[in-house]
C-alpha cells in the first residue's frame, strides 16, 4: 500500500478503481483503521475510485506529538487529496470520521462532491469521559478499553452471529498505538460543531445506528435538522453500523451518491 508524506506525517492510505471514476473516500472510526471499509470497497468498486487511509495516530500512519484536533486531521485530508490531485470527492466517515467530514463541510466545501455523516454527532460525550479513557489507555494500554469499547460498536446479537468479524475488528482496536489513540481522543474531546454545522452547504446523508450508545439517534437527528437539506437514514445496529448492517449501509449510501 501507498504512503502519502507531508509537513511531519506519513499518511498510509489505499487507492483503487477506475481513474475516470468520481472519488470516494472512506474515513475510518476512533480506534480503527481503513480495514474497517473493506464491505464497503467492495460494494462500491463498480461506481467509484475507492480511496482509504489510516487516520494520523492509527494504522500504518504516523504516530505524532498529540494532542490532535480535528482542524489537524482535516488538513490531512486535504494534503492526501492535494499529492493525489483530486479537487473534489465524495466523503464517507464514521464517528471521528465523521467529526472530519463535518470540519471538510464546513471549511473547505468545493474540495466535496457529497458528505455522508454516519454515526457521528457534532459533539460527542464530555472533557471527562475522555480524559479518563485517555488516562486509562496510557496506564494499561488498549487492551484496558477494548472490552467495553467492544460493547458499544457491536449489539448483543451482532456479536453472537458474527463472533469472528467482531474479534478482527477487536485486534485492530488492541493493535491500535496507545499514545496514537489517546491523541485521537484528544481530537474527538474537543471538538463541538453545535453553533455551527449549519453552515454546511453541500448535499449530506446522515446514518445513525437505533442502538448506538456512543452516538445515539439523536445527535444525528441534530445534524440533520441543522444541515439545510440533509437526508436520515437510521439503521439496526450499534456503532459500526457499515458493518453491523451493512447491506442497508451500502444501499443507504448509494441511493444518496446516486442521485
Amino acid at each position: 500500500m501507498p504512503f502519502m508524506e507531508t509537513g511531519d506525517v506519513r499518511m498510509h492510505y489505499s487507492l483503487s478503481g477506475d481513474a475516470e471514476k468520481p472519488v470516494l473516500l472512506f474515513s475510518n472510526s476512533l480506534g480503527t483503521n481503513f480495514s474497517m471499509w473493506n464491505a464497503q470497497a467492495d460494494f462500491f468498486a463498480k461506481q467509484f475510485r475507492i480511496l482509504r487511509y489510516d487516520t494520523r495516530g492509527h494504522g500504518q500512519s504516523s504516530v505524532t506529538p498529540g494532542p490532535y484536533s480535528i482542524e489537524q486531521l482535516g488538513n490531512d485530508v486535504l494534503d492526501l487529496l492535494d499529492d493525489l490531485d483530486f479537487e473534489r470527492v465524495h466523503f464517507c466517515g464514521l464517528s471521528m470520521g465523521g467529526m472530519i467530514g463535518m470540519w471538510m463541510g464546513m471549511n473547505a466545501p468545493e474540495r466535496l462532491y457529497k458528505l455522508v455523516l454516519c454515526n457521528t454527532a457534532a459533539k460527542i460525550g464530555n472533557a471527562e469521559g475522555w480524559n479518563g479513557r485517555i488516562d486509562s489507555v496510557r496506564k494499561g494500554g488498549m487492551k484496558s478499553v477494548a472490552t467495553a469499547v467492544i460493547e458499544r460498536w457491536f449489539t448483543p446479537a451482532f456479536r453472537a452471529k458474527a463472533p469472528g468479524e467482531v474479534a478482527e475488528i477487536q485486534q485492530v482496536l488492541e493493535n491500535t498505538d496507545a499514545e496514537g489513540y489517546a491523541a485521537n481522543c484528544a481530537a474527538v474531546r474537543d471538538f463541538d460543531a453545535r453553533e455551527t454545522i449549519a453552515t454546511i452547504g453541500v448535499p449530506t446523508l446522515v446514518i445513525a445506528g437505533a442502538h448506538d450508545a456512543a452516538t445515539p439517534p439523536e445527535g444525528g437527528r441534530f445534524l440533520t435538522d441543522q444541515i439545510n437539506g440533509a437526508q436520515y437514514a437510521e439503521l439496526s445496529a450499534a456503532h459500526l453500523s457499515n458493518i453491523e448492517d451493512r447491506d442497508h449501509f451500502n444501499m443507504e449510501v448509494r441511493s444518496f451518491l446516486s442521485v
